[in-house]
């Protein structure tokens, strides 16, 4: 008989709990997360006699210098989707909710599922998401600056519209700054020391931009060849996505974007509401994606166009909508996962 181990992670601990095959609690343990605890934690794994499984869940995230840890010495890890722990949680509501608790339902989902997947060390989607996730936080913060500039400038210089009418390009900030040149006012130099950072801030999001489309380009991706995909939607969907492989099926990616509509019936009127879970920046990129489509894809208009025929609301088409699309993006990404592995 194997034992199934189940790891709940978070940021400082990690929380164990094995099992046998058929889900009997055999022992619990706690460790730190950090790289003493994690030799004490697999030196514990140890103790029980192979064949041994370990689940992790979060293994791309709190649990990721863990997962490699155990790679590293040989053990059999998969990886555990939040979904199967929670809904294997529920089963046994009376056990209440703790670390422990999450731990063994981990561990049973071990012991249940088959085929779970492998976690995978994606280094190049990780770095395409932490370069995506940097470009969009620099462009919030050039936002807020510019708006700060334009409240301060329509008080020191009513009527500047006229002369610059945005704070968008070189040229017009450029403007902008001769505009309070000679102003040796407090508002004038708070103006022109916003405006410079932007300028500094534009610098630094078209270098990030430049390497952003040359590590696309290295993904072998066919994303940007689908209608309302850019460089930068294509960045955002394969860096929340990673390893494709991981995720079942289309249904699995439509709950994981959060594109599966939620059914909202009541009485004769049947509707379906968005859906607010699942990753919000990949369901942000597939809105996107859609919007495009609907204004310049003839089929997606006319998609759109039936739906609300049908008597659903534009919205409510346009989700419909994403929902199709989501099933031909991650179909897109299994058969370019599949291309690459046949080139490697």
């Amino acid at each position: 008989m194997g034992v199934n181990i189940g790891v709940d992670t978070h940021k400082a601990t990690l929380a164990f709990a094995a099992a046998d095959d058929v889900g009997k609690l055999i022992e619990t343990k706690q460790f730190s997360n950090d790289p003493v605890g994690h030799r004490k934690a697999a030196d514990w794994i140890a103790r029980f006699r192979p064949p041994r499984t370990i689940g992790i869940e979060g293994s791309g995230l709190f649990g990721a210098a863990f997962t490699w840890f155990l790679f590293e010495r040989g053990e059999d890890v998969k990886e555990v989707p939040p979904g199967l722990t929670f809904r294997e949680r529920n089963r046994k509501r009376s056990d209440g909710k703790s670390d422990p608790v999450d731990a063994l339902a981990i561990a049973r989902v071990v012991a249940r599922e088959q085929h779970l997947p492998i976690p995978k060390r994606a280094g190049l989607m990780v770095d395409l998401k932490l370069l995506n996730t940097y470009r969009e936080h620099l462009i919030r913060q050039r936002t807020r600056l510019a708006n700060y500039a334009h409240r301060d400038l329509v008080i020191l210089r009513p009527g500047y519209q006229r002369t610059v009418p945005s704070l968008r390009s070189m040229k017009n900030i450029n403007q902008a700054l001769a505009l309070v040149q000679r102003d040796t006012s407090i508002r004038a130099e708070l103006i022109t020391e916003r405006l410079q950072q932007i300028l500094v801030l534009d610098t630094q999001v078209r270098q990030i931009e430049k390497r952003i489309a040359g590590m696309l380009e290295s993904t072998q991706t066919s994303l940007t060849q689908l209608k309302g995909i850019g460089v930068f939607v294509a960045a955002t969907i394969l860096g929340e996505v990673g390893d494709v492989g991981r995720i079942r099926s289309r249904s699995a990616f439509a709950s994981f974007s959060g594109t599966a509509p939620l059914k909202a019936s009541s009485g004769k009127t049947s509707r379906h509401r968005m859906n607010r879970g699942g990753n919000r920046q990949l369901h942000r990129a597939i809105h996107t994606m859609a919007k495009t489509q609907s204004r310049v894809v003839p089929e997606a208009r006319e998609f759109v166009a039936r739906k609300m025929q049908e008597g659903k609301t534009y919205k409510e088409a346009l989700r419909s909508l994403q929902r199709h699309l989501s099933n031909v993006v991650f179909r897109t990404l299994v058969e370019d996962a599949k291309r690459v592995q046949t080139m490697t």
